[in-house]
């Protein structure tokens, strides 16, 4: 089963295709929504008709003959639409103006742990267990990403390498493509990327869903091209009051991944730590004053 529809996955109809079916006056009307969702997604139906210059009652016929049910799903969709295509310009918006720097950081871990909250009312620890166990049964793990995302892909990476786990990294183009030429339906793929999707780690999962292998996409939204082709997908925010992105949620859900990962095999992974205390007691890389 898809575990996309079982976590209640909004359905989005194919838009491209619902576009073409429309009359090109009613193309041109919607147009302005779908290239700037973020400056309709509040308004109401009669409010963004008197915007588009048309009536409530053809806009809510557009919404239909785009395939959703009511003018509330398509505004769900304008949400979604609005974070994947979010820019470092957007998120400056709600930061606070010059000279209030103290409201800025306040701004700052408040959004955070907004984020947090909203991944820890929304995971299901289920199927993050299930997981875990077809993890362990994977022959090999490769866990991809690029830009920004690669310090979550260093980060699952490296925890996970500890537990004496197959696992490989992938970052760059090249590094992806060879990765996933090699891969079977014995593997596992975490593709990690947020908003839009970067090319490389879109284009990376589909080589290895065309390979058989089963991927998993950590990402912030249904419309991302990884929620929509992956067999299972995360979804965590990464809103933020500054410039960039904040991965404050993405890092706890690798966390709660790491802490039931390490419980599948509790005795196993108790032996590694138990070799990896004495290393930490004496070893040559830490410091002694």
């Amino acid at each position: 089963m898809n575990s996309r529809k079982a976590s209640a996955a909004p359905f989005y109809p194919s838009l491209p295709e619902r576009i073409a079916e429309l009359s090109a006056k009613r193309q041109e009307i919607v147009r302005p929504i779908l290239e700037h969702p973020r400056g309709y997604v509040l308004l109401s139906v009669r409010a963004i008709a008197q915007r588009l210059k048309t009536d409530p009652a053809t806009m809510v016929r557009i919404v239909r003959g785009l395939g959703f049910p009511s003018y509330r799903d398509f505004q769900r969709h304008l949400h979604d639409l609005s974070i994947a295509f979010a820019t470092s310009a957007d998120t400056m918006q709600a930061a606070p103006r010059d000279g209030q720097m103290f409201g800025s950081v306040q701004a700052s871990l408040e959004l955070d742990l907004r984020n947090l909250q909203g991944l820890k009312h929304s995971l299901d620890s289920r199927r993050l267990a299930a997981l875990a166990t077809r993890l362990h049964r994977s022959r090999r793990i490769a866990i991809i990403g690029g830009d920004l995302a690669s310090t979550l892909v260093d980060y699952l990476e490296y925890q996970l390498s500890l537990l004496d786990l197959p696992v490989f990294r992938a970052t760059s183009p090249g590094r992806i493509g060879h990765l996933m030429r090699a891969l079977n339906k014995r593997d596992l793929v975490i593709a990690i990327s947020f908003r839009r999707g970067l090319r490389q780690t879109v284009e990376g999962a589909r080589q290895a869903l065309d390979r058989g292998a089963y991927c998993v996409a950590i990402t912030d939204s249904f419309v991302s091209p990884l929620a929509r082709i992956c067999q299972e997908c995360f979804l965590t925010s990464i809103e933020s009051t500054f410039f960039g992105a904040s991965y404050a949620a993405p890092v706890a859900l690798l966390n709660a991944f790491l802490a039931v990962c390490g419980q599948q095999r509790r005795s196993h992974t108790l032996a590694i730590v138990k070799g990896m205390a004495e290393e930490q007691r004496r070893g040559y890389r830490w410091y002694v004053g």
